[in-house]
């Protein structure tokens, strides 16, 4: 009994390890065009505040926060960073950063429209967003201001939760304050771009997060089939695992 539930669990880890593969390879496929309500991913709106700085705590560190303009920004994302990556040494070793939790590589408008997107490949660093084309052709299609990398701040555990669990293709819509933060302790700063038209060095923005909403998950159905296919295959490596120290060797017979 046990010689058969251990080579059944063995098949289940290789179908499951099979399907997983399968799945990686598409959950994070953008949609097509089509698939988007377009009307929606306008510009991103900005509002002059007069609103003082404040101060936050997040991870025994504390930050004062800068606000300079309310904004929101509603869009695709095409690809993100995690501030506690293991490759990422800058914001949490080196800066003492744990209010910028997350950044978002976001397009919207014709970037969208176009489908140009979809000829492309987009990558996030520490700190950079950085869009690839395959040939001239598609580079004059895409459209630099209706792309943003975007520093994610937040001191709410729910903000943080609902931010998290955004993936490439969704479509997302946020409410913050482009701000200027800093931690006094170790003199780190970092600004906001104020305008879409920049580049480079500066250009990304650094929102303080007031809202976030998932508006339209994508690969619903791959992604549902990847999270299937990871519990699975660690549910049936562990029983493996288990079983392979349990079960009697079968001796030899002569």
């Amino acid at each position: 009994m046990l010689h058969t539930l251990q080579s059944v669990t063995k098949w289940i880890a290789i179908l499951s390890l099979a399907v997983l593969l399968y799945a990686l390879m598409g959950k994070d496929k953008l949609p097509e065009p089509n698939g988007f309500d377009l009307e929606r991913l306008s510009d991103p709106k900005q509002e002059k505040i007069t609103r003082k700085p404040f101060k936050v705590e997040v991870g025994g560190e504390h930050y004062t926060i800068t606000p300079r303009y309310a904004y929101w920004l509603e869009g695709v994302i095409v690809s993100y960073h995690n501030a506690d990556a293991f490759s990422d040494i800058w914001h949490h070793d080196k800066w003492k950063d744990f209010i910028n939790v997350r950044d978002l590589c976001v397009i919207w408008g014709s970037n969208i429209e176009s489908g140009v997107y979809q000829q492309m490949s987009f990558e996030n660093d520490s700190w950079t967003c950085w869009a690839y084309w395959p040939d001239a052709e598609t580079g004059s299609r895409f459209v630099p201001p209706q792309l943003s990398n975007n520093h994610i701040l937040t001191d709410d555990m729910e903000l943080k939760r609902q931010l998290m669990s955004a993936e490439p293709g969704d479509h997302i819509r946020l409410q913050g304050l482009l701000a200027r933060y800093e931690n006094p302790s170790n003199g780190f700063i970092r600004d906001t771009s104020t305008t879409r038209t920049d580049s480079g060095n500066g250009a990304c923005e650094t929102i303080y997060l007031e809202q976030f909403e998932i508006v339209q998950k994508a690969n619903k159905r791959i992604r549902s089939l990847y999270q299937l296919a990871k519990w699975m295959l660690i549910i049936s490596v562990t029983l493996f695992a288990i079983l392979f120290f349990i079960t009697p060797v079968r001796k030899p017979q002569i």
